[in-house]
């Protein structure tokens, strides 16, 4: 099983940023990951910078580490803009960036974009609009010149040379519970993430927990048998810290072990752990964190 962290961009490059993205690598983390959010919950009214600047900074700071992000909707992303950077991020870290993907969530900063009086998207049109993005994404991603016309999104002799370092393109880690995001991982996905089942985040158990992620798993092997794809075909990524026991794999080396041991069972491929973040929800001890990266990473190797 692979270790990796996402660090919330909430800290000026200059006083820190840029020494947690070089330490994350020096504790042998596989990834480190950023949301690519323009704001988010509790960390709103805060500082808060952009993804992609930020793991353009994080790419010329480190040579090892992959980054990427966890995840990117469609909420404030237009497929031929993201398209081009990706492809630039991609070229500057020397073919180490992949893209977290999902439909993206209905509060916080997802209206940010609407014009006054405009509704909301609904949970229809929002899988509408992703099924659509993911689509034309891999296509602008994969061709040197892309003309597309679609209900949501358009691009007209769209070039993007000379592409991704990577072939045929940058990884894509999508996000998905239901079964049409299900079938979008299966097609298009080198991974699948997975934060838990929300319904059961607040309420549930670590056994629920466990039961509600293997259903999941299972879900997903058959959207990918479907597709003519093995279970075995996709990367399982979990990230942490939104589970009934959301604390508990911070709490010591042993207990990470636990944790992640249990979800390996499942088929779990990869463990996100978020970098902590004093006095917020990510609060937990650093020297603990960094032990786990070292001591525990090791034992679930």
């Amino acid at each position: 099983m692979r270790v990796s962290t996402v660090i919330l961009p909430v800290h000026r490059w200059a006083e820190g940023g840029r020494e947690i993205w070089q330490r994350a690598e020096e504790l042998g983390f596989h990834a480190a990951y950023t949301y690519d959010h323009l704001s988010w919950r509790s960390f709103r009214d805060g500082p808060w910078f952009g993804a992609v600047p930020t793991l353009t900074a994080a790419a010329a700071a480190t040579s090892r580490l992959r980054l990427g992000t966890m995840v990117t909707s469609p909420n404030f992303r237009h497929p031929v803009t993201l398209a081009k950077e990706l492809i630039t991020l991609d070229d500057v870290s020397g073919g180490r960036i992949g893209l977290g993907i999902g439909a993206g969530g209905s509060g916080f900063d997802a209206t940010a974009l609407l014009r006054g009086g405009e509704e909301p998207w609904s949970p229809r049109e929002r899988a509408d609009r992703f099924g659509e993005f993911v689509a034309l994404l891999d296509r602008l991603l994969t061709h040197d010149v892309v003309t597309y016309e679609g209900t949501h999104y358009s691009a007209h002799e769209v070039r993007n040379i000379p592409g991704c370092v990577q072939r045929p393109r940058i990884p894509f880690a999508v996000a998905a519970t239901g079964p049409r995001g299900m079938r979008l991982a299966a097609r298009y996905g080198q991974a699948w993430v997975t934060t838990g089942d929300p319904k059961i985040s607040e309420t549930g158990t670590p056994a629920d927990s466990l039961a509600a992620i293997g259903g999941q798993l299972a879900r997903l092997g058959e959207a990918c048998e479907a597709d003519g794809r093995g279970p075995d075909d996709l990367d399982r990524i979990l990230l942490t810290g939104f589970t009934p026991d959301a604390g508990r794999p911070l709490s010591s080396v042993d207990a990470f072990v636990d944790f992640a041991g249990r979800h390996a069972e499942l088929g779990i491929d990869e463990i996100v752990l978020h970098w902590p973040i004093p006095d917020s929800v990510f609060a937990a001890d650093l020297d603990v964190f960094e032990k786990i990266a070292t001591e525990g990473a090791a034992q679930i190797a």
